[in-house]
């Protein structure tokens, strides 16, 4: 295939490119009479939000992220790359990542798709220097594909390892949480008082915890449905001791029992099994150190020690 031919394709793919995303800005844009009012309306409320707050440019700042997440939402409400069993499982793990929004779902696949689309044109428009295959446009094509697909699942990667790291954080701080729930029960306090009350010490020490005890403590004062609000922040942190945490006080409910004896019992196990993990951390830590020991620290030792010896040996040699 001629030069000119692979530039005539790299150049339609381009225009397509282009089209599809002017295609998805006119989708998001004219997305029917509704959506230009509740638009409308929108952008009316922000502009008097901010006349009412006497013009300060702080506010342009999130009006303008407001509007961007509209859009977003809006794209991956449109989207029909995705069925509504992996729109749950998405839904599910931004819940567990912190995001609660019932947009959250929606500008997640938006990302995926932009970021995908953007990975693609990169691709096309550095493909052709890729040595030995880049000149077969095939070859490019199919790693087009293979590049928008990857590019759509980094941002679903990067949400699971955000959800990962707090439900860590939210595990590290859990004795504490129980200790505090010990305290609160002992002092007489009801369930939804002491869980606000812990949320409140904890604000500074692991946010994520915090704001999951607080959203549990409005259920509670809200709803008064003591078992539904208890499993949905099991739910929501999806981790064994927590799920531990609420079947005790789901029974302790149930039956009767002294709340605080449980909780006593529960930190106790907690927290023994918090100090097990330490320990067992440490003890990976001897095996983990050799080979940096080996590739860093044990050549410089040996240089330093045999280096003057090596010099020595080489003058000698070049003197005689």
């Amino acid at each position: 295939m001629s030069n000119e031919s692979i530039e005539t394709l790299i150049n339609l793919t381009m225009l397509l490119a282009l089209f599809a995303g002017l295609a998805i800005w006119w989708v998001s844009k004219h997305g029917g009479k509704r959506g230009r009012i509740a638009e409308r309306t929108r952008t009316m409320s922000l502009d008097l939000r901010t006349e009412h707050g006497g013009g300060d440019q702080s506010d342009e700042a999130p009006a303008k992220r407001v509007k961007i997440l509209l859009r977003l939402a809006k794209i991956g409400d449109r989207l029909p790359l995705f069925d509504t069993k992996h729109r749950l499982k998405l839904k599910k793990t931004m819940v567990r990542s912190g995001y609660r929004s019932p947009r959250a779902v929606s500008v997640l696949l938006a990302i995926k798709f932009l970021f995908g689309l953007g990975c693609a044109a990169l691709t096309v428009m550095l493909g052709s220097n890729i040595p030995v295959v880049g000149a077969y446009p095939a070859f490019r094509g199919i790693l087009m594909l293979a590049v928008f697909i990857a590019g759509m699942i980094v941002p679903e990667y990067f949400v699971a390892w955000r959800s990962s790291r707090r439900r860590k954080a939210m595990a590290g701080c859990l004795p504490d949480a129980l200790d505090l729930l010990v305290i609160c029960t002992n002092a007489g306090n009801s369930l939804g008082v002491s869980i606000r009350r812990v949320a409140d010490e904890l604000a500074m020490i692991c946010p994520p915890l915090s704001d999951e005890f607080s959203l549990t403590a409005d259920e509670l004062k809200l709803s008064g449905d003591s078992t539904r609000a208890l499993r949905e922040l099991a739910e929501r942190i999806d981790l064994p001791s927590i799920r531990a945490l609420i079947s005790t006080l789901t029974q302790s409910l149930r039956y009767g029992t002294p709340i605080s004896s449980a909780l006593r019992t529960l930190s106790r196990t907690e927290r023994l099994a918090h100090i097990v993990s330490l320990e067992e951390k440490a003890a990976k830590l001897a095996p983990k150190m050799v080979v940096p020991m080996m590739l860093f620290i044990l050549p410089a030792v040996v240089a330093i020690a045999a280096g003057p010896a090596v010099i020595q040996l080489l003058a000698y040699v070049a003197a005689q």
